[in-house]
């Protein structure tokens, strides 16, 4: 499928709002990496909040455990996704993390779009309940919850950015629970869905294609 690369406005939640980077257009961190600089937390701390949040902070752990049950895996795209936990479970200080990675499987540069959506940055499941989040912004959010008390909106914009052939971009990416929600991070089973575009370098067509995930909190 052959789009072009067009503006849009995201937005999470209903209610107010908070803007994130409001006035920023331009293209993301070509390595893709800021914001990592927590991947050796393995979210051990201990916790037992029980019904002060939600009841979905099993005894022992920093909240419910984060499993990925699927990735797809038969994008029709020169690009291969591909996700890993960095941070199985909640901490009071810190949600859980996740870590997406897109590799160039072709023998020249290609520019990827959208360029927070393909790290499913600011994209959130199919129920509504839950959204992956930047690691490196601050959120309005209960600390050890994890549940965002205001909306977060992106800017309106397209960002690309450029990997080289045989290359990748990763990025980490938070979880939180979206405002509204009963619980903390609710259990359950969550599929996400997103849209890679690829398309050569300075060009304004591009092939795209979806891809997402099921993760399981329990």
């Amino acid at each position: 499928m052959v789009t072009t690369r067009r503006q849009y406005l995201r937005g999470i939640g209903g209610g107010a709002a908070l803007l994130v980077g409001a006035g920023c257009i331009g293209r993301a961190p070509p390595n893709g990496n800021d914001g990592d600089d927590a991947d050796s937390e393995n979210g051990d701390d201990s916790d037992d909040g029980g019904d002060e949040h939600g009841g979905t902070r099993p005894e022992g752990t920093g909240g419910p455990g984060v499993t990925i049950v699927s990735v797809d895996d038969d994008v029709d795209l020169p690009v291969v996704p591909s996700v890993e936990i960095v941070r199985e479970a909640a901490t009071e200080s810190s949600p859980p993390r996740l870590r997406t990675t897109l590799e160039n499987t072709r023998d020249e540069p290609v520019t990827v779009g959208e360029g927070r959506a393909v790290h499913l940055e600011h994209v959130t499941d199919e129920t509504g309940a839950l959204v992956f989040l930047p690691s490196e912004g601050e959120y309005p959010a209960e600390p050890g919850c994890w549940r965002l008390t205001e909306d977060v909106h992106v800017t309106e914009e397209y960002r690309t950015f450029e990997i080289d052939a045989g290359a990748s971009n990763s990025r980490p990416v938070d979880l939180y629970a979206t405002p509204g929600e009963d619980a903390c991070l609710p259990v359950g089973e969550y599929r996400f869905e997103t849209t890679v575009s690829v398309g050569p370098p300075e060009s304004e067509e591009t092939s795209s294609d979806r891809w997402g995930l099921t993760l399981l909190l329990e």
